[in-house]
């Protein structure tokens, strides 16, 4: 994971089926925030390469 022009770039190994690779990334950011992988939603991108993830804050 790196910042780089205000984005989050990740990079993750799972295949991009079945969701597999959307679920890695939501689970390399849910470790690098310290959160719960239940805190993050996908937004927008769910077959794209550029992924809208929200982050849920209490």
């Amino acid at each position: 994971m790196r910042i780089a022009d205000g984005t989050v770039q990740v990079r993750v190994t799972a295949p991009p089926a079945d969701g597999a690779a959307n679920d890695a990334v939501l689970a390399v950011l849910a470790a690098a925030f310290d959160l719960p992988r239940r805190d993050l939603i996908l937004l927008r991108g769910a077959a794209a390469r550029i992924k809208l993830i929200g982050i849920a804050l209490d």
